[in-house]
């Protein structure tokens, strides 16, 4: 429409200044290159409107080619026309690929961040057997083969990371002694953290258990202890105590470790992806930023939520979470199908077996 009505205008004016010329005398070989250079310049001038978004477009696909998916095409988000269409699904376009980019990027930094741990302690364990410190026996072998596996399983879980940010994540629910799974936690960062001689303090009582996904759990927990380590001065304390919210339905632990404070107006923003905490004391400060954020989106994973909370002692970090899992929707879904899968052969086999019986 908006060309038919360029087109149209172009036309009359055209015309009217045509007829103007020839009627104070022109000449009809003057007037008539006159008229269609006018005609030619409003076309032009007004059709310039028209292609700009795909001007744009085009010098958005060129920076996208080379890697910036930042650029966007400006248009109006009523523009109902044609071109107007285009160019917002060239932005949906670009923004699917931004996104994308960045959790390809969000994915190589979570990599080299959470293998850090047991591959530090794998190296603290095959050092000492190099060095003598300790002897091969079966026990040490067992220990460094129990981390070869858990990296492992992290490899396997990061690599499925992408998935489950996108919505789509999974849990392997159990039920589980919570004492025993903080013990298993503790064992690989107190043997990366020898050097500094951190005294480790728990209270967590042997009765608490919790249902939950141990590998992401330990995610949290792994990330959350050893950021206190990180922050805390050689030969100090960090403390670990945990007890049952029976009122909330939930187990509630603190981490705490005996440093400086995190001023409030910190206090939210540090869970943040790549703010990094300041330097300072400790197994080593600063680190790439990742570990508090991988911590809160452990723990938002199974319902709960890490804080910091005040403590006169230093630096307190509560989480909480849902003693029994409650299944999302996604979840139940997923379950219901998974149902329906598995009654299909029984109900194949029922009838062959109704068929074979009638065949007798």
């Amino acid at each position: 429409m908006e060309l038919s009505v360029i087109i149209v205008v172009a036309t009359a004016i055209a015309f009217v200044m045509a007829w103007f010329l020839l009627k104070v005398g022109l000449s009809g070989w003057i007037a008539m290159p006159l008229t269609l250079v006018v005609a030619l310049g409003i076309t032009y001038f007004f059709s310039r409107g028209l292609t700009t978004p795909l001007r744009q477009m085009r010098d958005a696909a060129e920076a996208m080619a080379e890697g910036d998916y930042t650029v966007r095409v400006k248009t109006d988000d009523t523009s109902n026309d044609e071109v107007g269409q285009l160019a917002l699904s060239f932005n949906e376009m670009a923004e699917e690929l931004q996104h994308a980019d960045q959790m390809r990027r969000d994915m190589v930094a979570n990599v080299s961040h959470e293998l850090r741990t047991p591959v530090s302690a794998l190296q603290a364990m095959l050092e000492n057997l190099a060095d003598g410190v300790v002897e091969p026996t079966p026990a040490n072998l067992e220990s460094i083969l129990n981390q070869t596996h858990r990296l492992s399983d992290l490899i396997a879980f990061l690599l499925d990371l992408s998935r489950m940010e996108a919505g789509a994540a999974s849990l392997d629910i159990e039920q589980f002694n919570f004492a025993e799974f903080i013990d298993e936690t503790l064992e690989p960062l107190e043997i990366a953290d020898a050097g500094h001689a951190h005294d480790v303090e728990v209270r967590v009582p042997k009765s608490i258990t919790l249902e939950g996904d141990q590998d992401r759990l330990r995610q949290l927990f792994t990330n959350i202890i050893s950021n206190a380590f990180k922050h805390s001065a050689d030969n100090t304390t960090v403390l670990i105590e945990a007890h049952e919210d029976k009122q909330h339905g939930t187990v509630v632990t603190n981490v705490v470790n005996f440093g400086s404070q995190i001023p409030r107006e910190k206090r939210a923003d540090i869970f943040r992806r790549f703010v990094k905490g300041k330097t300072g004391p400790g197994t080593e400060s600063g680190g790439t930023g990742l570990g508090l954020s991988i911590a809160r989106w452990a723990a938002q994973l199974h319902g709960g939520n890490v804080k910091v909370v005040d403590d006169s002692r230093g630096a307190n970090f509560e989480i909480s979470l849902p003693k029994y899992h409650i299944a999302t929707p996604s979840e139940a879904d997923e379950a219901a199908r998974y149902a329906d899968e598995s009654s299909e052969p029984s109900e194949s086999a029922e009838s062959s077996k109704s068929s074979e019986t009638a065949e007798a």
